[in-house]
């Protein structure tokens, strides 16, 4: 018997192809893609951690995205409906507690990511105002974050997502994403022109691209490139649910998976060659990891010709692809908000920012309960929210999954997928929040 599938015929739809991948190549690319994966390509062989990593995020990162995007098309709703409709039909327990995890996931993410924000827009206004110029690149952070002076900003980041999510999915979304997408690819290669024409930068361009073999045969390498591929293009079994919940039957969901991959892929490259040749350049640590953003790149343009004016562009682009990120993590609990109340869109919305600012106000200041929280939503509930969408779709769903797969695509995919899916795909889910506990994290 299979699945009975009603179809909401009012709900909003992105408008073109076009605009619903440069939509998730936004919500795929966020500040992980840009201080974590130049950080691991230089610390992980250089060219040599490509083969990894390419391998994982093209037979595992599409297989997720590609997953997550029919779950939500098939349903037309985001992963709290399509959950409970499966467990429904299989008569199992335990439905409402299950499709909740995916939403806590995302929702904890846009908690934790929106302090982030206000930070990177503290730095955006000392870079404005010339500050940035003048203060103690070394200690300022650690004087303004975990603080009751970060809390504004991390309103003012709020507000901003919550304004873009209020006007909907063409209108606010996707409008958005076609302006702000275009811009951040002209910015990051602006900045990296002007990086890698620094003296010295070219022992920044080796340390990303001269190839180290030996570290392929270290298991860590390939543990961190699992990490970095499947966390990249933001698998949370909700957010990318609810962007293909906004799709209909004649998108192309598989090669809309690719190309989110594969866009997102250059600009996370685009992002080390912006960074690492100027880190270099500047005799400054590479391995900085999140410091990297908010104490080594100011430094950089305190100390270089004009970089005033290039801190202003680079902490620009970077809230550019913060924000991207933040919208879709918003969008994520709201959607699940309007599936089960009578709420409007606005209403839903403004709900979910004021609880989430609420809530996370004890993160602005304290930094600790910050970094616990944050580990233990992206360690923990996030993937296992991934997990769930690819359990259900792949062995739960009594419809035909390939069938929902291939819907407008102009080159359907074959039963491999499936095998793939249920043998391959679901249990690397389980290794990822295993190796997650293990390592302190992978994503």
């Amino acid at each position: 018997m299979s699945e009975k599938i009603s179809h909401n015929n009012d709900r909003e739809t992105f408008s073109s192809k076009f605009g619903f991948i440069i939509s998730c190549i936004g919500a795929a690319l966020g500040l992980g893609n840009i201080w974590m994966f130049s950080y691991r390509l230089g610390t992980y062989g250089g060219a040599a951690f490509l083969i990894p990593y390419f391998l994982f995020v093209f037979f595992l990162g599409t297989t997720g995205l590609i997953t997550e995007f029919t779950f939500g098309r098939t349903f037309r709703a985001g992963s709290i409906t399509g959950i409970k409709k499966v467990f429904k039909s299989r008569n199992l327990k335990g439905a409402s507690l299950v499709s909740s995890i995916p939403v806590i996931g995302l929702t904890g993410i846009l908690m934790f990511y929106s302090i982030v924000i206000g930070w990177i827009l503290k730095y955006f206004a000392l870079s404005v105002t010339g500050e940035i110029q003048s203060i103690d690149t070394t200690t300022y952070f650690d004087s303004f974050a975990g603080t009751t002076a970060s809390i504004p900003w991390f309103l003012l980041a709020m507000l901003i997502t919550l304004l873009i999510v209020c006007l909907g999915v063409s209108k606010g979304i996707e409008k958005l994403n076609k302006i702000i997408m275009p811009l951040l690819l002209l910015l990051f290669i602006l900045l990296t022109i002007r990086s890698i024409s620094l003296p010295g930068a070219m022992a920044g361009v080796e340390y990303l691209l001269k190839p180290r073999w030996g570290v392929l045969l270290n298991m860590e390498t390939w543990i961190m490139a699992l990490g970095q591929a499947f966390f990249t293009v933001s698998l949370t079994g909700c957010g990318m649910v609810v962007y293909g919940s906004y799709t209909n039957d004649e998108f192309d969901i598989i090669s809309s998976s690719f190309s989110t991959a594969l866009f997102d892929t250059i600009a996370a490259l685009l992002a080390a060659f912006m960074i690492m040749p100027a880190v270099f350049a500047f005799g400054l640590d590479p391995a900085a990891g999140p410091s990297l953003l908010f104490i080594t790149v100011p430094s950089i343009f305190k100390s270089m010709a004009y970089g005033n004016i290039l801190s202003i562009l680079f902490f620009l682009s970077i809230i550019l692809a913060a924000i991207s990120s933040s919208v879709s993590m918003l969008e994520g609990p709201v959607e699940a908000i309007i599936s089960i109340s009578n709420l409007s869109r606005k209403k839903a919305s403004v709900l979910v920012a004021v609880v989430c600012f609420i809530l996370a106000l004890p993160l602005t200041t304290d930094i600790d309960k910050f970094n616990s929280f944050a580990n233990f939503i992206t360690i923990i509930v996030s993937p296992t929210g991934a997990m769930i969408v690819a359990i259900v779709s792949f062995f739960l769903f009594k419809g035909d999954i390939l069938e929902e797969v291939n819907k407008g695509a102009k080159r359907p995919l074959g039963n491999w997928f499936i095998v793939f899916g249920r043998w391959v795909f679901v249990p690397v889910t389980v290794i990822v929040i295993i190796l997650g506990v293990i390592y302190g994290g992978i994503g």
